[in-house]
């Protein structure tokens, strides 16, 4: 059955980008490889998801990328982070320094709460009901 492995977000550095996403999301760093010209193929992914969805975390190359970092999505959420825990999570990643716009709110489809990345791409944080 096809499925997405891989959603690059451009960046503006792998080294920020990778402590980022380990570090305050918790994300496990799947590979990170040196391709020879001054780039590298860096895969972060949330744990326990080794076949699921990853992201590519690819550092701009010209003014045009650079000027997409942060504002790939329009300003819109548009990466969204489930867990089953919200509360565990949200205090860790709190506590990590991650900026939560919003208090969280209680849906009807499960508890949820915005935040930006280092970059200030929006996400959900999400504990669907």
């Amino acid at each position: 059955m096809p499925h997405i492995a891989l959603v690059t977000l451009v960046v503006r550095d792998y080294d920020d980008a990778i402590a980022f996403y380990t570090g305050a999301l918790g994300f496990e760093l799947a590979e990170d490889t040196d391709r020879g010209d001054g780039s590298r193929w860096v895969v972060v992914r949330p744990p326990g998801s080794a076949a699921g969805t990853g992201l590519l975390l690819a550092r701009a190359k010209d003014d045009a990328q650079l000027a997409r970092v942060g504002g790939q999505t329009g300003g819109r959420v548009g990466f969204f982070l489930h867990t089953e825990d919200f509360a565990r999570d949200h205090a860790r990643m709190t506590a990590a320094g991650v900026r939560f716009l919003e208090d969280p709110r209680h849906e009807a489809y499960g508890s949820v709460a915005v935040f930006e990345d280092l970059y200030g791409n929006r996400w959900d944080l999400l504990q669907p009901a």
